[in-house]
């Protein structure tokens, strides 16, 4: 069945953002923030255990240094520096991991740093490098698009498995990039149409992009949000609908 990730542990000190606990029995995979963008060591450690307690794998979402944009700003740093700032979260998350005593499953970069790989091959080269360095064991998490055979080889050139995502409620364009959130139509916002994409990528491998044609996007999961009770609400209605599916 589609696996289901979820960005995680985003809260920071005494700030709460999303409902980690609430979502969580709907996952299969945890995105926990390393601190960089959101989070905390506490946190860290907290979203660890409520993962490790509902069965969900966990995973390093680790950013550019962007505690004040929620790295969701693109930043430019030597490659020998940006190898420096990922070590050191998929690091910190490996050893939170060992004392939980549950393996890091995998590494899914988060805001711009995502964005950015997507469309620099040198880029995702260092990401993967990354991972191997630190956590070969670890699968990466990356954009499911038409072209992913090629950018899969590029992983297996470091030894990186690599599983490709789709989201739930963001908007296609015909390219198979996600719909710029600067336009508008980006997000899905009706849960109709959110589980019509869903179930459309669980049973046939296809979008409807937001230009209205149909794209092949084959995926290995989907993510999702749990950031209020609307959106639990669907995540729910996303895990009983793939169950039906699956049935």
């Amino acid at each position: 069945m589609m696996l289901l990730n979820c960005d995680m542990g985003e809260s920071y000190g005494a700030w709460t953002m999303g409902a980690d606990a609430d979502v969580m029995p709907h996952i299969d995979l945890a995105n926990i923030a390393c601190g960089f963008h959101a989070g905390d060591p506490a946190i860290m450690q907290r979203t660890i255990a409520l993962a490790v307690a509902a069965g969900v794998k966990v995973g390093a979402h680790p950013a550019y240094p962007d505690l004040a944009g929620f790295g969701r700003r693109s930043l430019t740093f030597p490659d020998t520096e940006l190898l420096a700032i990922l070590h050191y979260q998929i690091g910190a998350m490996k050893a939170m991991c060992r004392v939980a005593d549950t393996p890091l499953h995998h590494v899914k970069p988060h805001g711009a740093l995502y964005n950015d790989m997507q469309s620099s091959e040198q880029l995702f080269r260092l990401v993967c490098q990354a991972v191997a360095n630190t956590a070969p064991e670890a699968k990466l998490l990356t954009l499911a698009r038409p072209d992913q055979e090629y950018w899969r080889a590029i992983a297996a050139e470091y030894q990186v498995d690599v599983l490709f995502e789709a989201f739930a409620d963001r908007a296609y364009e015909d390219s198979g990039q996600l719909r710029s959130r600067a336009l508008s139509g980006a997000v899905l916002a009706d849960r109709a149409a959110i589980l019509a994409q869903v179930n459309s990528l669980a049973s046939s491998a296809r979008i409807t992009t937001f230009s209205g044609n149909e794209l092949a996007l084959p995926a290995d999961t989907i993510c999702v949000h749990g950031d209020n009770p609307e959106s639990i609400a669907t995540v729910a209605a996303i895990r009983e609908s793939l169950t039906t599916l699956r049935a």
